[in-house]
């Protein structure tokens, strides 16, 4: 049987963490800044957890994680 391959960007985007919970960062934080206001671009600093929906799908691009 062989290796299984890791998604590399999958693997540059979301990291696991030893919970088990994926982290991620938000959308939306790169460009046409002025238009969005100062606390919807701060909360898109912060990182974030994925969804439990996703976790099946990401766990199989990350198998190595």
């Amino acid at each position: 049987m062989p290796k299984i391959k890791t998604k590399r960007s999958a693997a540059k985007r979301f990291t696991i963490l030893k919970s088990g919970k994926i982290k991620r960062n938000r959308a939306f934080g790169s460009h046409i800044l002025t238009k969005k206001d100062r606390s919807r671009k701060t909360a898109n600093k912060k990182t974030d957890y994925v969804d439990n929906s996703n976790l099946r799908l990401l766990r199989r691009c990350l198998p190595n994680g």
